[in-house]
């Protein structure tokens, strides 16, 4: 699938904000993927489909994680963090995209994991530190992305579970094990 016709399909789905930051996020996840040898094809496909299931009513990606058989612990966790795993088979289903890396980089855009691929990282830190976004922390995730983009997930990482937790919100596990996994290496920095 080709920039336009992808990007013609996601707009359908997103606000104008929202189209603005895909359109940011490719820009950034196409810098990384040329920075750290990742392939470009997919990385763009992914970031332009990242968040295409985000404005879709509750009820429906509900409906799609049950049927689906995606974790049901996503139930248990605020709606926000649906639309990464729902987009991921909704890409598939209504417009023929099955590749499993692709698919991989969209489901775990918002939390992070344990053991992310290249590209995994790629797609979830240019949605973190896209030019767009502006809060407590992302300048310094922003300096060493192209030094270290596992110290850059992990910073990532710790910025989210902490805002989370000064907001009394709960936090997926799946976030702790991507923190967990690069603490031995980030502690001192």
């Amino acid at each position: 699938m080709e920039r336009k016709e992808a990007l013609k399909i996601v707009e359908k789905q997103l606000t104008k904000s929202r189209y603005d930051h895909t359109v940011r996020v490719m820009e950034t996840a196409l810098e990384l993927a040329k920075h750290y040898g990742v392939d470009e094809k997919k990385v763009e496909i992914a970031a332009i489909f990242h968040d295409y299931a985000k404005y879709r009513h509750p009820e429906e990606m509900k409906r799609w994680i049950i049927e689906e058989k995606l974790p049901h612990d996503l139930l248990d966790y605020h709606q926000e963090l649906w639309h990464g795993p729902v987009g991921s088979k909704m890409i598939e289903r209504e417009v023929g995209i099955d590749d499993p890396e692709i698919q991989s980089a969209i489901y775990w855009h918002t939390t992070g994991k344990r053991y992310m691929t290249l590209m995994d990282k790629v797609i979830f830190i240019a949605d973190y530190i896209e030019p767009g976004r502006d809060f407590p922390g992302v300048e310094e995730v922003r300096a060493i992305v192209f030094e270290n983009i596992h110290q850059a997930c992990w910073m990532a990482a710790r910025n989210t579970i902490s805002f989370l937790m000064s907001k009394n919100q709960p936090i997926y596990p799946d976030t702790f094990q991507l923190y967990n996994e690069n603490i031995g290496r980030n502690m001192n920095g």
